[in-house]
C-alpha cells in the first residue's frame, strides 16, 4: 500500500475554502462532544537557532450530527511545525513551515504526507470563519484586516463564506503589503487601505500580527474580533480595555491562557477565568449560545488546534482520492513476512 505525497501546489489546487470551513466547524463540535484525543502541543526549543519545532498530534471522530458537512469520518494525524523568525533574512525560508502525516486510525498506516504550511493557513482562516458565523452580527458586511500577510488573504476568503462581505479595510505598517492585498481582491470586494482605527470600526475585525504591544485600542460597539496573531507567550494585539469589555470565546483554555491573545492580561490578573465565556466548540455544539441580542463586542481568541489540522487534511486527502492526484510511494513495508 502506498502513501500519497501532497505538496503545496496540489493542496492549494485541491482545496475549496468553503469545504474546509464546514469541516472545521464539524471538528469543533465533535471535540466539544468528547470525540477527540488531542494531547497538548509539545515544544522543542532551539535557542542556538532562535527557533523551535512543535508537534501537534490528534485523533478525531466526526459524526453526521456534528456539522453542516453531514458525513462521518475519523482520522489521526500529527503536524510537525517550526517557528524560526530569522529564516527569511538568513536563509530565504519562511518563518513557519509544517508537515502533516495523515493516518488511518484503524491500522496506523500513513495515508498521506502533506504540506502543513498551507493546511495551517487554511484551517486558521476557517476557524475565524466558524467563530464569525456564531458570534458576529447576522447583518455584518464590513471586515477590517490588521496585518496584510498571507493569513489576511485567507481570513477574507474564509469569512466571506459565512457573511456577505462587501467592504474591506486593510491596515499594515507596510503599505506595499496592504496594497498588494487590495489589488488581489479589488475585483471581488470594495477593498482599500486605511488606518487601524478605521479597520477596527468594521463589523468584523481580524488581527494577524506578531506584536507584543497592543495596536488595537478601540472597536465598534458591536464589532466581532478574531484575534489570530498571538501564538506565543508575550504576544498581545488587542488592548486590555477592549478585552475586558468583550465577550471572550477561546479555542482552548490551556493554549489561550499560555500563548493566546489573553495570555498577557491573564498572567497579570487583569483577566481571570470569570472573563472567559466559553470555548468555541461548546458554542458550535449548542452547549453555549452564539451571539445574542444583548452582546456588544465579541472576541475569538485563536491559537490553533490539531483538530483543525486533521479536519483540513481530511478535506485535502479525500479530494485527492476523488481526482487521483498526488505522488504515491512505498513509505512503509506492509508485508509482515519480510
Amino acid at each position: 500500500m502506498d502513501t500519497s505525497l501532497l505538496g503545496p501546489d496540489t493542496v492549494t489546487r485541491l482545496t475549496d475554502i468553503e469545504d474546509v470551513v464546514r469541516t472545521v466547524e464539524s471538528a469543533f463540535a465533535a471535540h466539544a462532544r468528547g470525540r477527540s484525543i488531542m494531547p497538548a502541543k509539545s515544544y522543542v526549543e532551539l535557542p542556538a537557532y532562535n527557533g523551535d519545532v512543535r508537534s501537534m498530534p490528534v485523533y478525531l471522530d466526526v459524526h453526521p450530527e456534528d456539522g453542516p458537512a453531514e458525513d462521518a469520518w475519523d482520522a489521526a494525524a500529527v503536524k510537525w511545525v517550526n517557528v524560526h523568525p530569522d529564516n527569511p533574512a538568513d536563509h530565504d525560508f519562511p518563518t513557519v513551515m509544517g508537515t502533516i502525516i495523515y493516518t488511518d486510525p484503524e491500522t496506523g498506516f500513513p495515508l498521506s504526507v502533506m504540506d502543513g504550511t498551507t493546511i495551517t493557513r487554511l484551517r486558521t482562516g476557517a476557524a475565524a470563519a466558524v467563530a464569525t458565523k456564531y458570534l458576529a452580527s447576522e447583518d455584518a458586511t464590513s471586515l477590517g484586516l490588521v496585518g496584510a500577510g498571507r493569513q489576511a488573504y485567507t481570513q477574507l476568503e474564509a469569512i466571506a463564506t459565512v457573511r456577505e462581505i462587501d467592504r474591506v479595510v486593510v491596515s499594515d505598517r507596510r503599505s506595499v503589503a496592504a496594497q498588494a492585498l487590495v489589488d488581489h481582491f479589488a475585483d471581488r470586494f470594495d477593498v482599500r487601505e486605511g488606518p487601524i482605527e478605521e479597520a477596527a470600526t468594521c463589523d468584523i475585525l481580524s488581527t494577524t500580527t506578531p506584536v507584543e504591544e497592543p495596536i488595537v485600542h478601540a472597536v465598534g460597539d458591536r464589532t466581532h474580533l478574531n484575534a489570530i496573531g498571538a501564538d506565543a507567550t508575550g504576544k498581545h494585539e488587542i488592548s486590555d480595555e477592549v478585552l475586558t469589555d468583550a465577550r471572550i470565546v477561546i479555542d482552548d483554555y490551556a493554549q489561550c491562557t499560555h500563548s493566546g491573545e489573553i495570555n498577557v492580561p491573564y498572567s497579570d490578573g487583569t483577566l481571570t477565568d470569570a472573563d472567559i465565556d466559553a470555548e468555541l466548540g461548546d458554542v458550535v455544539a449548542g452547549n453555549v449560545a452564539g451571539r445574542t441580542d444583548g452582546d456588544g463586542v465579541t472576541l475569538f481568541d485563536s491559537t490553533g488546534l490539531a483538530i483543525q489540522d486533521v479536519a483540513a487534511a481530511h478535506v485535502v486527502y479525500e479530494r485527492a482520492r476523488e481526482v487521483t492526484v498526488g505522488d504515491s510511494y512505498e513509505l512503509i513495508d506492509t508485508d509482515p513476512g519480510r
